[in-house]
């Protein structure tokens, strides 16, 4: 009798999406495309020099273009010199919400990511902070985050909010590590009175271990200190997690659990799954990625208890595919109400959201409010309409998430909705086009 040839299976793959990225060696632009196969989605993409390269971009429940929604392709002959001219062009799709400010290339971590490649360097001088902030403001309405490097090694940084407040900035946001926040009450109050809006906190975890890992030494205690100093002012803090696989992806239900337990003086989380930029010099493996779909499942096991079901939404102001969003209410047992489903986006409507309204809704969430002396101790009744007004004044809550590009995974179609904006040089550049380094 004769044997039958074994059957070899062959990987199917379908072509989702055409768009264009960069070659991650050269960073020439060249056509891209989204493939799905084995049931994830890969960018693909090759270039004539240095060949083919293929890099995940979605895995989880969540089916990927149902999630993306209605959104336009990039189409040949648009954004042609993105992102290399980029500084906006007029073919940009979004406003500015937030404007990004470095104000010091210094830092007193050497953490193992880190997307300004932070550590060395020096100051930037402060009349040329000053000068920038009178350049980049639209009094009455800019958010500023001041970052760096670590912005908080300038002792003059109180100096610098004030600075932002005088030249007309709405909102001034604070984007740090928190070390000097946790070891320096005085200096926190001097923050305050300057006119800090709120505080950015990198939180990678409950487990010093995790720090250790990518930070280079335990800091829990110290960033515990830094929410207490930083209640002790009203200025809210949202805690910001990079995510790395193998390192903390188990741990974001508990940071989603311990920012409850904070609340009011923790406004909410802001998961940044890891991006390859800045200090990292190589193309990453498939499994050192962590992507947004897989985010979301995470979510939903390890905090279901605690985040209501179809209470998260894509981004509407950016690319649905660069983050999500989910607003609610903290409860006095504890417990998280939703105020929006996932029908509806960020600003309650499930279309496309300028950059000044995702900026007013998410300063209005983040900011503590200052106007009211014990009305904390008040808000927990929600069965009347005042109460419930207090409660979502006193205790607003955000889960949201920024998936930022690399080399690897850069997607023009996602670029052209940015609206994090880093001011350099005189001009407003997308965050991934301002922090976009080749692989060695």
């Amino acid at each position: 009798m004769k044997t039958q040839p074994a059957k070899v299976k062959v990987k199917v793959k379908k072509v989702l999406r055409e768009t264009f990225s960069v070659c991650p060696v050269c960073l020439m632009r060249i056509p891209a495309r989204h493939v799905l196969r084995g049931g994830a989605v890969y960018m693909e993409k090759s270039c004539p020099e240095h060949g083919k390269f293929s890099a995940l971009i979605w895995r989880g429940k969540q089916d990927m273009v149902a999630w993306r929604g209605d959104t336009e392709p990039i189409k040949e002959g648009e954004n042609e010199n993105c992102p290399t001219a980029c500084g906006l062009c007029p073919e940009h799709r979004q406003g500015t919400c937030c404007v990004l400010l470095e104000v010091t290339s210094r830092c007193n971590l050497r953490c193992k990511f880190c997307f300004a490649g932070a550590g060395g360097g020096e100051d930037v001088p402060f009349g040329k902070v000053c000068s920038d902030l009178k350049a980049l403001t639209v009094p009455g309405q800019t958010l500023v985050q001041i970052s760096g490097g670590e912005p908080t090694v300038r002792e003059d940084l109180p100096e610098i909010i004030a600075a932002a407040k005088e030249a007309g900035c709405r909102y001034v946001q604070l984007n740090t590590n928190g070390i000097r926040l946790g070891e320096d009450e005085g200096y926190v109050k001097k923050l305050a009175d300057a006119g800090l809006s709120f505080v950015f906190m990198q939180f990678d975890g409950l487990d010093d271990r995790i720090y250790e890992t990518l930070r280079g030494r335990p800091l829990i205690d110290v960033k515990k200190r830094a929410i207490e100093n930083c209640g002790k002012y009203n200025l809210g803090v949202t805690l910001v997690p990079t995510l790395v696989p193998g390192v903390n992806t188990h741990e974001i239900g508990e940071i989603i659990r311990f920012a409850v337990s904070r609340s009011p003086a923790v406004r909410g989380v802001h998961f940044q799954p890891v991006s390859y930029f800045g200090r990292i010099p190589k193309l990453p493996e498939d499994s050192a990625r962590f992507t947004l779909g897989e985010l979301l499942d995470a979510i939903e096991e390890q905090a279901g208890g605690i985040v209501p079901e179809g209470s998260i939404s894509p981004s509407r102001c950016d690319h649905p595919l660069c983050g999500f969003h989910g607003d609610y209410i903290v409860l006095s047992g504890g417990t998280l109400k939703a105020l929006r489903t996932s029908k509806q986006s960020c600003c309650g409507t499930p279309t496309t959201t300028t950059a000044a309204q995702n900026r007013a809704f998410v300063a209005r969430k983040w900011e503590r409010p200052k106007d009211e002396a014990g009305v904390e101790e008040k808000s927990g009744d929600i069965e009347t309409l005042d109460g419930f007004l207090r409660r979502i004044k006193t205790h607003s809550f955000t889960i949201t998430a920024m998936a930022f590009q690399d080399a690897g995974n850069l997607d023009l179609e996602r670029l052209r909705r940015c609206s994090l904006h880093v001011f350099v040089d005189g001009k407003f550049v997308p965050f991934c086009a301002r922090y976009l380094s080749a692989y060695k």
